[in-house]
């Protein structure tokens, strides 16, 4: 279990490093975003208003999330579905 939670902790750092290196991404798409749903990813809590609410409004870039290696795993992992099944987003297929 703690090698799944430190996966997802390393994932999730990668996420930021990319996003503040890489510039290729909208400027709206921001998958940094994404981290306060990270205690419920990890822990199996339930998902919080803001990551529900910064889910919705990253849902438009997940296919361009899934198009990085270093983010398709962090977003497309079954935790994460279950995530945003939980706040009622839907993770397209690409």
């Amino acid at each position: 279990m703690k090698k799944g939670c430190s996966f997802l902790a390393v994932m999730l750092l990668v996420v930021l490093v990319c996003n503040q290196l890489g510039a290729s991404q909208a400027a709206t798409c921001n998958a940094s975003q994404l981290s306060p749903c990270l205690g419920a990813i990890q822990g199996g809590t339930a998902p919080s208003q803001a990551c529900c609410s910064n889910l919705r409004a990253q849902q438009p870039c997940f296919c361009n999330f899934m198009r990085d290696p270093n983010l398709r795993q962090y977003v497309n992992s079954p935790n994460a579905r279950k995530v945003a099944g939980q706040c009622g987003v839907s993770i397209p297929s690409c």
